[in-house]
């Protein structure tokens, strides 16, 4: 297969994707016909008018709350998503709601807005927020009574207790019911006590018919989900119905009990998880502390660590034979000493004059010195003569013969 070329599946899937993305929620006007409810209880028709058609299914859960007995030739609104079916090669209108074309007023309003806010950036994915992995606090913005909250309480009492859960108590029906919505969701962004503030809020009631859930289709509710600075999940109705709060909300839920399982972990993977965590530290310190003991080990056996050990080693060697080596040398020292001071006491021996004049040489002095030239004595000089054994006083009686 070639660069541009696509299989049968790319291709389908391709155009499913586009084409679901870009009708997330539509309202046709049309005739109905080959109206068909199958044993299972879901409904097949086709939707039709002078120029086309479009086949449609109610899924038995829907069927059960349309209010009107549906036949062929009846002209009604069908409100639903569009979804392309991959194993037929076709696109179907997946249907959520069905009115008598003379009672849509509310799908009317309900497309304006839609088309308004949607315009305005409501609905785009880019400004949904993830949901804290571990909150602290839920606001729930429901009403007091009921199945709804006590379902939520009981899913988030048996997977993570440790959560604290808010009520702000609202009308989730009626006229003032929007406002009274709205205002929950602003009260828990600006809690007049900070610790009321939530890490998410989840707005939620029960199933019921458009009518009933008009209070969540409403700008108001819209606009306070856009602008919340929490995350918010929205779990209005049934798996089926969708309204605009649930488009505009970070997350949307099928149900209430679903909303409350998103917005907590459960306790038991958080469990496994730290036990997980624990054995892969305990493994990694483990492997950590036996690479550290190689290393030492290594380390502690290697020439440049036991290099001044031994070098110590050898020093300590040498200190203890420095004694006897200090007295040889001291010894040496002193025996040298001895026997050049003894041929320096010969050698001065040699030297002495007195062994000279023993041999009958005598020395002259004159006035107390010594006269060694002849030249330096005249007749009647008073001299000295130094023998080996004493001295003699004479006088000269002659001239020095030259």
């Amino acid at each position: 297969m070639s660069r541009n070329e696509l299989s049968v599946s790319e291709l389908t899937m391709q155009i499913k994707n586009e084409l679901e993305s870009l009708f997330p929620l539509v309202r046709v006007k049309g005739e109905i016909s080959n109206f068909k409810r199958h044993s299972s209880g879901h409904s097949y028709l086709t939707l039709k008018d002078e120029q086309a058609q479009i086949p449609a299914v109610i899924w038995k859960n829907t069927g059960s709350r349309i209010g009107i007995k549906l036949q062929d030739g009846m002209e009604v609104i069908a409100e639903g998503r569009l979804e392309v079916y991959p194993p037929a090669g076709k696109y179907q209108l997946i249907c959520s709601s069905i009115t008598d074309a003379g009672k849509g007023q509310l799908q009317q309003t309900f497309a304006l807005l839609l088309q308004k806010l949607a315009k305005a950036g409501y609905f785009n994915p880019e400004r949904k927020r993830k949901l804290p992995p571990i909150p602290e606090t839920i606001g729930i913005v429901t009403s007091p009574t009921g199945a709804v909250i006590e379902d939520m309480g009981k899913v988030i009492e048996r997977r993570f207790p440790a959560v604290r859960m808010l009520l702000y108590p609202v009308k989730v029906q009626g006229g003032d019911a929007a406002l009274d919505i709205s205002r929950g969701i602003n009260y828990f962004n600006n809690p007049a006590d900070p610790q009321h503030k939530p890490d998410v809020l989840i707005i939620a009631r029960g199933g019921g018919s458009m009518e009933d859930l008009q209070p969540f289709n409403e700008e108001i509710v819209a606009d306070a989900i856009f602008r919340s600075s929490i995350p918010v999940i929205s779990a209005i109705g049934h798996e089926t119905d969708i309204t605009i709060a649930d488009m505009v909300a970070d997350l949307r839920a099928g149900t209430p009990s679903i909303a409350a399982e998103l917005a907590v972990p459960d306790r038991l993977d958080l469990i496994k998880t730290v036990e997980n965590n624990q054995i892969r530290q305990n493994s990694s310190i483990s492997s950590k502390l036996e690479g550290a003991q190689i290393e030492t080990d290594s380390l502690i056996n290697s020439y440049a660590f036991n290099r001044p050990l031994i070098q110590l080693q050898q020093i300590t060697g040498k200190l203890d034979e420095l004694p006897e080596l200090l007295a040889r040398s001291v010894k040496m020292k002193w025996t040298q000493n001895a026997s050049a001071f003894a041929a320096a006491n010969q050698h001065l021996a040699l030297l002495d004059y007195r062994k000279t004049l023993e041999r009958g040489y005598a020395l002259v002095k004159k006035e107390g010195r010594f006269v060694t030239r002849s030249s330096k004595l005249k007749p009647a000089d008073k001299t000295e003569l130094i023998f080996h054994d004493g001295s003699v006083e004479v006088s000269v009686s002659g001239k020095p013969e030259h």
